[in-house]
């Protein structure tokens, strides 16, 4: 008998709505041009940030006019889905991400436009909005597969997804062409069958008892991926 796959549950994952993720140190919560545009694209642009465009398909904008054009448009869109990621501390945006490339049929979902701010940066709350992000994506909406791609040149962002226990699954050859330039993308995944373990690991390192006094880790998550 010709093997043709095993079995799964056909039924449709539902496809994720504007809500709010909270968590210790950060909360995502959809886009509101309103609140936080100003505050993102203050964050995001000026002197040593336009490195956090460098892989972006966008930006960096002229001017704050011509960004709160783009992120109102990014509000009512649906897929991506955006999401403001606020700092519990000061309740301003230093981040965004966004759910995209949605699939329910096949159950399978993509986190992508990530920004970490420098406030964000190497933070626990940068992990922390990746782990509510995942989350959610499982335990929430039972989605099979989760997704990360980036451009194979970005090193931070490959290095960052094995960080966070996405596995690596290829290059894509001459995948798109983004501001003029060709990108070949690298692709990374998590399923739901390696999630409890990652779910796990996750809450291990986030968990106030893994950081001293001066805040840093006693046990990396990269170690704990590692196993």
């Amino acid at each position: 008998m010709t093997e043709i796959g095993i079995a799964v549950d056909p039924n449709p994952a539902p496809r994720p709505k504007p809500g709010v993720l909270p968590g210790r140190v950060v909360t995502l919560r959809p886009f509101h041009k309103g609140s936080q545009a100003k505050a993102l694209y203050d964050a995001t642009h000026g002197p040593e940030k336009e490195d956090l465009w460098r892989y972006m398909n966008e930006g960096p904008y002229p001017g704050p006019g011509d960004y709160e054009a783009a992120f109102y448009k990014k509000q009512k869109s649906v897929d991506p889905l955006f999401l403001a990621i606020i700092d519990n501390a000061t309740g301003l945006p230093v981040g965004q991400a966004s759910y995209l490339r949605i699939e329910p049929a096949h159950r399978s979902i993509e986190v992508g436009h990530i920004i970490f701010t420098p406030a964000l940066q190497r933070s626990p709350g940068a992990t922390e909005a990746m782990y509510l992000m995942a989350r959610h994506v499982f335990n929430d909406l039972g989605y099979r597969r989760y997704e990360w791609k980036c451009n194979a040149l970005n090193q931070p962002s490959r290095r960052a997804a094995l960080r966070l226990g996405f596995t690596f699954e290829g290059i894509f050859r001459q995948h798109m062409i983004v501001k003029g330039r060709n990108r070949d993308t690298a692709w990374f995944s998590m399923l739901d069958s390696e999630w409890p373990q990652l779910q796990s690991n996750f809450e291990q390192w986030l968990a106030p008892s893994n950081f001293d006094p001066a805040g840093r880790q006693r046990l990396s998550l990269s170690h704990l991926n590692s196993h």
